[in-house]
């Protein structure tokens, strides 16, 4: 299991799946990470290196929340439903199961 620095920003993705943001939000503040710093991801804002990424996972029916750290940002034109995101690159950390 990872330690999480829980001062840093935690950017969900649930993949338009807003009926699990609640389930995804209680297993994250179940892990010690504050709901304060909890932001939804857009395609227009990326976070720092160093913040954290929860997804929903496997779209379009997850089974389970994938913990990333961001260990790189970069300048990128926006593309698609990814906008800024596709200049972002992360490392695994973590699976939680959404059950």
């Amino acid at each position: 299991m990872a330690e999480f620095d829980t001062q840093k920003n935690v950017y969900l993705f649930t993949h338009g799946r807003m009926d699990l943001k609640e389930k995804l939000e209680n297993a994250l503040v179940a892990k010690g990470f504050s709901k304060e710093k909890f932001v939804m991801a857009l395609p227009s804002k990326v976070g720092e290196v160093g913040d954290y990424v929860a997804m929903l996972w496997r779209p379009p029916n997850p089974d389970q929340i994938k913990i990333q750290q961001i260990t790189k940002v970069e300048k990128v034109e926006p593309e698609g439903m990814a906008g800024l995101w596709k200049g972002v690159s992360k490392d695994d950390l973590e699976s939680i199961s959404l059950e």
